[in-house]
């Protein structure tokens, strides 16, 4: 729709943000520093309109908390751009000059009363007008995101929800405005720039463009393939079927952090080979017929790429502990003795030299230009500042132009039900990263050392729970054990875990249904039910003495 997978703008920029959306994202815990930089904001005279199942912090400052139900995304905002485009509060010079497909888009908002979003959301109408006004009337706006919106088996369409309303009110293109997922971890933009990604070569240039293809033939001296390949949810379906006969994962823990990881072990089990490259011997790399100790970030140099598409230096610290190598030499010399040619780089910064050979938007990117504070991409050649917005006088579509997209609400791929009467949603601690590098910090496990499953008080007292007991967390897929908290921060219900414990494994219970376009599992939305454990010895101790 816009041209890019990335923040359109800069964290600087919140600052001067007069309004502020957030949707499907927990800053405060799971991006911390931009967390603090919207809380200052709003302390500044932001509007913050917060939208999200869970009261969290965010919430409370809020001046519109939209407390919607888990999966419906899309109603929701369709029913705010129903309001912007019926009282004519979008920017209409933006959207003739800069859009395509506005007739085709208003017409599907405007197809579904504003009433039958609002029910389906679980909102009040008069909230979501007042949200929608607010949006688009209070400029400069911005929108942030996280997996709370792209986990779901609809992840795309609710991106493109996202992304019709910033189009709709032209809030992006300028300081302070745009779309802008937070990515989860500090290189993982990087590593999508990369090509780490089935589709695409560095620099999201597509493998099915024949110039394009042509162009990487001739830089790595070889014969490249035409079509996309796997993405990573689909890599265990084809090693479950033997279709995949070997697998290579890289700093990836999927035995603990994929959808219905039981079905990741036994696709797992099947493969002929399997070689993990960690800095940690994860619950996948105890499974690995060759493990690869790899160096940490704290031993290595190089570049991270963050959210912000700012690259940054990475320098070495402390020289590599044991017997652990650094990435790139691990994969060079793999290659090398695969009998590959152009491996026989140096040093990360002959690396990046390739790179910006190759890959336009790292085009002027040097060593030395990135010493200070990095630079954003695109930066095209070595006199670019680099670009803290994008999209300030055209966007990066084949047209040039924003696509405004007609998406419509779907219901998540497992509904509750009389079995299975809840809605169980993952999240983030502020105390840990997943579970293969925070937990291995004792003070951290201090702060938070087991799982919790958080559960509104009134579904606690209809079922009897009381605060601290252990229960079971059931679902269709499995089953794991954890200790109650009992909270009005998720609403009726609903049910809250993390997913940091191996010895809690909460992805046992989420649903692997994929997003069609994205191939993401909807990891935000499954059915559970909550059982209290038994304890059959202090019921077998009772019998007999009046208390059975």
């Amino acid at each position: 729709m816009l041209g890019s997978g990335a923040m359109t703008n800069s964290i600087s920029e919140i600052a001067e943000a007069a309004c502020i959306f957030v949707i499907g994202s927990n800053p405060t815990a799971a991006h911390p520093i931009i967390g603090r930089q919207i809380i200052r904001a709003v302390r500044n005279g932001a509007k913050l309109i917060v939208a999200d199942p869970r009261e969290t912090p965010l919430c409370r400052i809020a001046d519109i908390w939209l407390r919607h139900r888990p999966g419906t995304d899309v109603a929701l905002l369709n029913a705010m751009a129903r309001v912007i485009v019926e009282e004519k509060l979008l920017n209409t010079a933006f959207v003739e000059e800069r859009c395509d497909g506005f007739d085709a888009f208003a017409e599907a908002v405007m197809a579904s009363a504003l009433s039958f979003n609002a029910q389906i959301a679980g909102v009040d109408v008069r909230d979501i007008a007042e949200a929608a006004r607010m949006y688009a009337s209070v400029s400069p706006a911005t929108i942030f995101y996280a997996m709370g919106i792209t986990q779901h088996s609809h992840g795309t369409d609710n991106v493109r929800a996202v992304a019709n309303l910033a189009l709709l009110t032209g809030q992006i293109g300028k300081p302070s405005t745009g779309v802008n997922p937070l990515r989860g971890q500090n290189n993982v933009q990087g590593a999508c720039d990369m090509g780490a990604l089935p589709d695409v070569f560095p620099g999201y240039q597509k493998v099915g463009d024949t110039k394009i293809r042509k162009k990487f033939e001739k830089a790595w001296g070889c014969k490249l393939s035409s079509s996309p390949g796997l993405t990573l949810t689909e890599v265990f379906g084809a090693a479950n079927s033997r279709d995949v006969k070997a697998l290579y994962l890289v700093g990836e823990n999927p035995v603990l952090t994929e959808a219905d990881t039981s079905f990741i072990e036994e696709a797992v089990s099947h493969l002929e080979l399997l070689v993990v490259q960690d800095i940690f011997l994860t619950e996948t790399a105890q499974m690995a017929d060759v493990v690869l100790p790899a160096a940490s970030f704290a031993e290595k140099n190089g570049t991270f790429t963050n959210t912000e598409r700012r690259i940054q230096r990475v320098r070495e610290a402390i020289k590599p502990l044991g017997n652990t190598r650094l990435d790139w030499e691990i994969i060079c010399d793999i290659a090398k003795e695969m009998g590959a040619k152009g491996f026989d780089f140096d040093s990360p910064e002959q690396v990046m030299k390739e790179i910006s050979k190759v890959t336009p938007s790292y085009g002027g990117i040097t060593y030395e230009r990135i010493e200070g504070t990095g630079i954003q991409w695109p930066c095209p050649d070595k006199k670019h500042p680099g670009t803290p917005y994008l999209y300030a006088e055209k966007f990066t579509t084949p047209s040039n132009r924003g696509q405004l997209t007609p998406v419509f609400y779907r219901p998540p791929a497992e509904e509750t039900s009389r079995e299975y009467p809840l809605v169980l949603t993952t999240r983030r601690s502020i105390f840990h990263y997943h579970g293969t590098l925070s937990r291995k910090v004792p003070e951290l496990n201090v702060l938070r050392g087991e799982e919790q499953v958080e559960i509104n008080p009134a579904d606690a007292a209809g079922l009897g729970i009381e605060e601290g007991e252990t229960v079971k967390v059931i679902s269709r897929r499995g089953t794991v054990r954890a200790k109650a908290k009992i909270s009005g921060t998720t609403p009726p219900g609903v049910v809250s875990m993390t997913f940091h414990y191996p010895e809690t494994r909460t992805n046992v219970l989420t649903h692997g249904a994929l997003d069609p376009v994205a191939k993401i599992p909807e990891l935000k939305v499954c059915a559970v039910k909550i059982e209290r454990e038994i304890d059959y010895r202090s019921e077998y101790l009772g019998w007999g003495t009046g208390k059975d």
